[in-house]
């Protein structure tokens, strides 16, 4: 039997359309598509204009990494939660897509990223990572202040020296800084045997990992060597064994306190240290990676009205609160709306990926669908939170969408694995660091307007994220 709501008893049942084409050649073609042809957001756009906002396809990478590459994919606001109801869905090895990376990369344990919601050892795990982070809350605004000035010295040393400055390393580094003294007692990264190499370790780790989802953009690479290499086989984990190494002795070393509530939770201490390396960095400064860079193009793009607007509301706030506080926080509505309004526009997980528990009726705007047991959904969000039919001008970045009355439009931003009006419990797949991502983007938008009032950027697409290098910036004035 198909689970049905009072919403889709409304709408006329339809056949969900689209087709996979030939065996085997179909997901080869359609990952040709995806990756050279028409690109990750070309690829989805062609096929939403032919067949609507629901619709099956095949996901990359296909054969022979994720031999069940046959998916419905939803691109809307209204289909797009049934990917967060876990009654309904099930998201074991399923937060990478169609496909799950080797466990052997995170010390031969499946961490709590791939366990689903009924695996007992989920709920322990991610409980965990909620109370360490309710119990660290007050540590953020103080680490973050002392992580981000090395940040602000490199920036106007390189403009200074070149005229330009490269803004993703100093934001990588940044956001490693930050989260290793965070998990570990405010201890420096540059104090282990990690040094001020941190952040590339982590990328080269992560790389491997999420090799089958990225596409280099080489124009000396041939396409069909770059997927023989990356799309077609995955990646082995010993390439990375010293890297992954690095970080969980680093880490091993630094958290005691951590791994000892792990330990009365009756988890092993290298099986908690291995979930905060994953949780640490492939979640939080993999989502930074995405998020700080394209917070700086969005507002460097938007120009010197909104840089204006913003340097006042954050020095007028900080001078009334008398320094970088939560209250001072509550106070800037337009801060907090730039970085919902990116995370709408540039979501750092741009796929999420089920299987069906049951037969499933899920609805779009116009009309409703049945999506049979055991099928997979993909859900692709930067369509889905650009509908127009829920946002105006949704292709359009505007930095006021969320401020007032337009905040009862976070319930349909996704960017958390869930809706951003819902708070992370231990019993769902939502990102448990929700609330801090959140927090650290405005942190970002209100340290950056403290130091200056306005700056130019150029920008480009880099891996899953974006490139922004500053051409020029104005240091603050009042």
């Amino acid at each position: 039997m198909a689970t049905k709501d009072s919403s889709t008893l409304e709408l006329p049942m339809k056949e969900i359309p689209g087709d996979y084409g030939l065996p085997f050649i179909g997901p080869i073609k359609d990952r040709y598509d995806f990756y050279y042809n028409q690109g990750t957001d070309g690829f989805f756009r062609s096929r939403m204009k032919k067949y609507g906002t629901v619709f099956r396809t095949n996901a990359p990478p296909g054969p022979f990494i994720a031999p069940n590459s046959k998916v419905i994919v939803l691109v809307d606001a209204v289909s797009y939660p049934i990917l967060f109801d876990n009654s309904q869905v099930d998201k074991e090895n399923r937060f990478e897509g169609t496909y799950m990376s080797s466990p052997n990369f995170n010390g031969g344990y499946k961490v709590c990223a791939f366990l689903d919601t009924t695996d007992p050892k989920h709920s322990t795990l991610k409980g965990l990572f909620l109370s360490t982070l309710a119990k660290l809350h007050d540590k953020v605004i103080p680490i973050f202040i002392s992580s981000i000035s090395e940040l602000f010295t490199n920036l106007e040393k390189e403009m200074s020296e070149k005229g330009t400055s490269y803004f993703n390393p100093l934001s990588d580094n940044l956001s490693f800084d930050f989260f290793f003294r965070f998990f570990c007692g405010g201890k420096s990264p540059t104090d282990t045997s990690l040094g001020t190499s941190g952040s590339k370790t982590v990328d080269k780790w992560v790389f491997f990992q999420l090799a089958p989802l990225i596409s280099l953009g080489l124009k000396f690479v041939p396409n069909f060597l770059e997927d023989l290499v990356l799309h077609t086989f995955p990646l082995p984990s010993f390439l990375v064994k010293s890297d992954h190494k690095k970080l969980y002795d680093a880490f091993y070393n630094s958290m005691g306190s951590i791994l000892d509530e792990a330990e009365k939770l009756g988890l092993k201490r290298d099986e908690a240290c291995n979930n905060f390396v994953f949780l640490a960095g492939f979640n939080s400064y993999g989502g930074l990676k995405v998020l700080y860079p394209s917070l700086i193009k969005w507002i460097g793009i938007a120009g010197p009205s909104l840089h204006s607007r913003l340097a006042k509301e954050v020095r007028t706030a900080v001078k009334e609160a008398g320094g970088v506080t939560i209250a001072a926080l509550e106070k800037m509505p337009l801060v907090k709306s730039v970085v919902y309004e990116t995370l709408r526009m540039d979501p750092p997980v741009a796929f999420q990926c089920a299987k069906a528990r049951k037969n499933i009726i899920v609805s779009n705007h116009d009309s409703s669908f049945l999506i049979k047991k055991d099928e997979l959904i993909f859900g692709y969000q930067p369509l889905a939170t650009k509908d127009p039919r829920v946002f105006k001008n949704a292709e359009d970045f505007n930095a006021d969408r969320f401020v007032g009355l337009g905040e009862k439009l976070l319930k349909y931003v996704y960017w958390s694995n869930g809706k951003e009006t819902v708070d992370p419990t231990a019993n769902d797949k939502q990102c448990p660091g929700k609330d801090l991502i959140v927090l650290l983007g405005r942190l970002l938008v209100v340290e950056f307007f403290l130091h200056y009032d306005t700056f130019e950027i150029e920008y480009g697409k880099f891996l899953l994220g974006s490139k922004v290098t500053f051409k020029s910036i104005t240091k603050a004035t009042s």
